[in-house]
């Protein structure tokens, strides 16, 4: 499939950045819409935007580096990791249990009853969020969602503690071990955490769509100032690509620890691409062949995903800085390079999905 044949399969109204690799061989990149509206700057191929929870599979990344390293295992708990006031939050909660979902601790923003990520700064203000534990007063007082290990739920608080035993295990913060152990390994020289009053060049506003003056306006008031270990970090679609292969070609982890990490660890299955989860990563099932892994990320005016199949080593990156729907046009990659849409398979073995 030529250039201009895979341009045609994406939708023209479609802002963000677009990129799909063989390995390190780009066979497609495309920068559309704006990164300053009010001043007409257009995206660029080299643009860095927000990725939301993306930032998720990095820390993911970085816990299992110190448990390869012998300085952290799996099934080391909380209230041993972390000198913390845990009140209801259970101590005995293990590393294990944050990476996949199933420790049952409160969520700072519970997905599945609060539609907005902007409602937590109501009040308390978001550029209070500098660093990873500036979270820790929206959840330590709060009680357990449900007992640990009980089920898969997706929380974000759990990998602001992972990221918390990262900085104590480590002795730096969060985003300068990932800096260095991760982004630095992998080139991905454009990528870190950035705060939003103080952004480096080539970065993206992001822009939510105002239904009542019918304009937009930046996500300055609606997200952490600094990303956390929840998410955040600003990133290049060519970063991401990198930080496949990196991962891929054992630069990061060993090759046992990555075929754990994108292999079902927790989940139901009862969503086709939501139905499964690894360490930092969604796992798609494909019968008959390797699972599939993506991370992914949203937030007001962030919208981002990221795929690598490894039946055909195929590595795709879809980023909008107006928070288009990156996940429709993710399908359109699949069904054009993989021969397969996930949901109609879904749909035809009576699964439904979104």
């Amino acid at each position: 499939m030529g250039e201009t044949e895979i341009n045609q399969i994406f939708d023209k109204n479609f802002r963000g950045n677009i990129c799909i690799a063989l390995k390190d061989k780009i066979l497609y990149e495309s920068a559309r819409g704006f990164a300053d509206l009010a001043n007409e700057i257009p995206n660029r191929p080299d643009t860095r935007f927000a990725s939301a929870s993306a930032g998720k599979a990095f820390v993911a990344v970085g816990i299992l580096q110190l448990i390869e390293r012998g300085k952290l295992r799996l099934d080391d708990t909380l209230g041993k990791l972390l000198d913390v006031e845990w009140n209801r939050i259970d101590r005995d909660v293990t590393i294990k249990q944050l990476l996949t979902h199933t420790s049952g601790v409160p969520d700072y923003f519970d997905e599945s009853i609060m539609d907005e990520y902007e409602e937590l700064w109501t009040d308390f203000p978001n550029y209070k969020i500098r660093h990873n534990n500036d979270l820790f007063p929206l959840f330590i007082y709060k009680p357990m969602m449900y007992l640990k290990g009980e089920r898969f739920q997706y929380n974000n608080t759990g990998y602001v503690l992972l990221a918390s035993v990262l900085e104590k295990v480590s002795g730096m913060y969060f985003d300068q071990y990932l800096k260095e152990n991760v982004f630095n390994v992998c080139g991905m020289e454009s990528t870190g955490y950035y705060e939003l009053d103080r952004l480096p060049s080539r970065c993206a506003n992001s822009y939510i769509y105002c239904d009542d003056t019918k304009d937009y306006r930046t996500n300055i008031f609606s997200v952490d100032a600094k990303g956390t270990g929840a998410g955040g970090a600003f990133i290049t679609v060519r970063d991401i690509v990198s930080f496949w292969n990196g991962l891929s070609g054992g630069n990061l982890l060993s090759k046992e620890t990555v075929s754990d990490m994108l292999s079902k660890q927790s989940g139901d299955g009862m969503d086709p691409e939501e139905g499964f989860y690894g360490y930092g990563m969604w796992i798609i099932d494909c019968p008959g062949g390797r699972d599939i892994a993506y991370f992914q990320g949203c937030d007001p005016g962030v919208s981002f995903i990221s795929e690598y199949n490894p039946n055909n080593g195929l590595i795709s990156v879809l980023v909008s800085n107006y928070g288009d729907n990156v996940w429709r046009e993710l399908r359109k990659i699949r069904e054009a390079f993989y021969g397969r849409d996930i949901k109609a398979d879904a749909a035809a073995m009576g699964n439904g999905g979104q």
